[in-house]
């Protein structure tokens, strides 16, 4: 009898073994085909938009010239032509000043959002350049030019009030010049990465030109 019973005890064991695998597998593959799922989701989602852009309506990019009431504003398209055009009850009327850029209803000429700023990809492409990590320590025989440079981009940010107080107007910028490998460049990228602005990587020239205009 215990022979007998331990061989049903191990059948048993070895059936509750095998059925243990076989639930694992299966849920592997149910794991595997609702990772599929999502990632079919995905694409549809995806098509679905592109589908959704291709049917939808083109807008018009307008200017805000003026307004002329509470209700009407005077816009100038990008082709040209001015509308006297209304505007979205969703829209923030107060925002549409003078220059604001707005995208227009092809069939109605209505205001149905803002724009930002248009930039100009020439510049948006230079401000893309990471200065870097680079510090004035780092830089060697240089310490006047750096003093010079601190006080004339530095200090008028910083320190505005100094230069109210005593009544000086601060300069707009500086031009620095000189041989190749004179450490021009290193001292511009130090300036903007311990102001932590944007470093605009322009075009060498020989002379001043499209890229000192920019400044």
């Amino acid at each position: 009898m215990n022979g007998a019973a331990d061989r049903e005890r191990e059948q048993a064991l070895e059936d509750y073994k095998k059925s243990l695998l076989e639930l694992r597998e299966w849920e592997a593959k149910l794991k595997s085909l609702r990772m599929g799922i999502k990632d079919l989701q995905r694409e549809f989602d995806i098509s679905e938009e592109n589908i959704k852009a291709l049917q939808s309506v083109g807008q018009i990019i307008g200017e805000v010239l003026k307004q002329l009431d509470e209700e009407r504003f005077i816009v100038k398209a990008s082709s040209g032509p001015r509308y006297v055009v209304g505007c979205r009850s969703k829209v923030d009327k107060s925002k549409l000043k003078q220059g604001t850029r707005v995208a227009l209803d092809m069939t109605t000429l209505t205001i149905m959002r803002m724009l930002p700023r248009e930039v100009d990809p020439l510049v948006y492409n230079m401000s893309l350049e990471d200065p870097g990590q680079v510090n004035f320590a780092g830089i060697g025989g240089l310490n006047e030019q750096i003093r010079e440079l601190r006080e004339v981009i530095e200090l008028p940010l910083k320190n505005p009030e100094l230069f109210h107080r005593v009544g000086i107007k601060p300069p707009k910028g500086v031009l620095l010049y000189g041989p190749p490998g004179t450490g021009k460049t290193l001292l511009a990228r130090a300036v903007a990465s311990s102001m932590e602005t944007n470093f605009l990587k322009g075009e060498r020239t020989m002379f001043i030109g499209n890229t000192g205009r920019l400044c």
